[in-house]
């Protein structure tokens, strides 16, 4: 335990047995414990395994290679269809976590043998993702929102896809 994370598991009060049921997970299979993003993150030579996320609805473990994990049990979950490599697997009580305990554990484990491998997720490229035909109307008549728009990481001009598409409208310029 990262006595630098324990306060996320005093905070959390909704969650509490179901977190600390995931992170006495988590730490049994020999990953470091780190706060990354605010939230409690576990890694394996200083790689990215897997990290424990709170909403309303539910609390789950993200997986950050997720799509490269076998999921033989078929829990795991992709939040938005645009998110490329992360899988959750979500839990809304604690039972479920103990009965799945082993489960969990070889899904970290496979993802560990993922990072060891060197195994990437193929990630599409910005310019494979379909662009809503109001941005693009407005990126040609807007030099500036379009010099703007390509100054973006690739990251950020999907971010801005996810936005557009979920229904937010383009900001003035």
């Amino acid at each position: 335990m990262n006595p630098k994370v324990d306060w996320y598991f005093v905070k959390k009060k909704k969650w509490s047995e179901e977190i600390e049921a995931m992170r006495s997970i988590a730490l049994n299979c020999k990953l470091n414990e780190e706060l990354k993003w605010g939230v409690p993150c576990y890694t394996h030579n200083l790689n990215n395994i897997v990290l424990i996320h709170v909403f309303k609805e539910y609390c789950a473990f993200l997986f950050f290679k997720g799509a490269l994990l076998k999921d033989p049990n078929g829990i795991l979950i992709q939040q938005t269809k645009n998110v490329q490599a992360a899988r959750q697997i979500r839990f809304t009580n604690v039972k479920e976590i103990v009965k799945l305990k082993s489960v969990l554990k070889n899904y970290i484990k496979e993802a560990i043998a993922i990072e060891k491998a060197g195994l990437k997720v193929e990630l599409k490229k910005t310019s494979e993702f379909n662009m809503p035909e109001e941005f693009k109307s407005k990126l040609s008549k807007t030099p500036a929102l379009k010099k703007a728009f390509y100054a973006l990481t690739p990251g950020r001009q999907r971010g801005l896809f996810t936005l557009l598409l979920v229904g937010k409208t383009i900001p003035n310029t």
